[in-house]
């Protein structure tokens, strides 16, 4: 689990650069964080999010339901 003050701050660091977006991410199935402008998903491994935009990229075309369980540990 993030912790909630970490979750008000926290950004898809892609989204973040464009106007208009505001990058907010949601937690889903308790080890990812989705961005609601892009749907890029990042992994939280630990109870750290890894926010690296290679990350977030690997399943950005695939439906959080679609999505392995566990979750594949990032490379």
């Amino acid at each position: 689990m993030v912790h909630p003050d970490l979750m008000e701050i926290l950004r898809c660091p892609v989204c973040v650069r464009e106007e208009g977006k505001t990058g907010l991410l949601t937690l889903s199935r308790d080890y990812l964080l989705v961005c609601k402008d892009c749907q890029r998903k990042y992994p939280i491994v630990d109870e750290i999010p890894v926010m690296l935009i290679d990350e977030g990229d690997k399943w950005i075309q695939t439906a959080v339901e679609d999505l392995p369980v566990p979750p594949p540990a990032p490379k």
